[in-house]
């Protein structure tokens, strides 16, 4: 994943060129990785460019700033214009969004309240997270030696800067030794989530997916996967599983904003079901596609139309 260097970034209000949107190294953020941020998309669809489910990951950004004690100096409706302001200056039609709540420079204690609260707000244009052939074969991922966080250490359910500090320690060790991803276990050894991903087993056509409990990000791809699995007719079961579980699925299958729904073809090297992508799977993918790219219905209300820009005078602070 390649950056432009060239467009705006949304920065406290105003839009500023990529190459100057800085913060000073002795930011808060830099240090005690205080911060929480979100990553959402824009498609390109057939009435459209429009955002997925905006509304929730919004909403979810501003529940992560709670847990962290950050109230943001912008409400839900002024950064939902501002991703859309900033959608439009890049003039993209598909592109991936990332807003940031922050705390910036005041002091170096690590005690965050003195800092001041920021917030930014970038979009890049990204396609599909792994290869086609991924996306249809499936992935050969292992089990990490690394442990999702326990209760009372972070919280899981907000997605924080320093969460990730263990995200890339699962997504190094897979790639060091040959798999494309990481599967994390809780620390009562049941299945949690990948580095960035939910992850779903199906065995005899029933989908499961571990619960909130087990140390998982409340995902929103997560979501929108246990309900258009209901609609197709699917029996969905959020419940502990412990990691053999994978080794026995008939298929397994991340989901998540960057990796959409993408399929697993092993574990630990150990066949998932055929070895690739699985009709359950296939059908959770087509019908997601098809609704991102607005060919099919959007009951829902999922995408959120980009649309025309806020109108003059509206407020954009809280």
């Amino acid at each position: 994943m390649g950056f432009p260097g060239t467009g705006k970034i949304w920065m406290n209000g105003a839009m500023v060129d990529w190459n100057d949107a800085k913060i000073h190294v002795a930011s808060h953020i830099v240090h005690y990785g205080s911060g929480v941020f979100e990553g959402a998309r824009c498609y390109d669809t057939v009435k459209g460019p429009a955002c997925f489910r905006l509304d929730a990951h919004i909403r979810r950004l501003i529940d992560s700033a709670r847990i962290y004690r950050m109230e943001p100096p912008y409400d839900a409706q002024a950064l939902t214009d501002a991703v859309n302001d900033v959608i439009r200056a890049n003039n993209f039609r598909a592109c991936y969004i990332r807003p940031l709540i922050y705390r910036g420079y005041d002091s170096l204690g690590v005690n965050p309240l003195p800092c001041p609260i920021d917030v930014a707000i970038m979009v890049w244009e990204w396609g599909a997270y792994f290869t086609k052939e991924a996306i249809e074969e499936g992935l050969d991922v292992k089990i990490s030696t690394w442990a999702r966080n326990a209760p009372n250490t972070t919280p899981a359910m907000a997605k924080s800067v320093a969460n990730y500090a263990n995200a890339q320690l699962i997504k190094m060790e897979a790639l060091a030794d040959g798999y494309a991803e990481g599967i994390a276990l809780d620390t009562q050894g049941n299945l949690s989530e990948g580095s960035g991903q939910n992850i779903f087993v199906v065995r005899d056509n029933i989908i499961y997916t571990p619960p909130i409990g087990n140390s998982v990000l409340w995902g929103i791809t997560r979501d929108s996967v246990i309900t258009l699995a209901k609609e197709l007719g699917f029996e969905v079961r959020e419940q502990t599983l412990p990691r053999e579980t994978l080794y026995i699925a008939d298929e397994v299958f991340f989901c998540g904003t960057a990796v959409e729904v993408t399929p697993i073809r092993s574990v630990d090297r150990v066949t998932v079901g055929r070895g690739r992508r699985g009709p359950i799977t296939e059908a959770l993918q087509q019908r997601f596609f098809e609704i991102v790219k607005g060919t099919y219905p959007d009951n829902h209300g999922w995408l959120q139309p980009v649309g025309s820009p806020t109108p003059a005078g509206a407020s954009k602070g809280r």
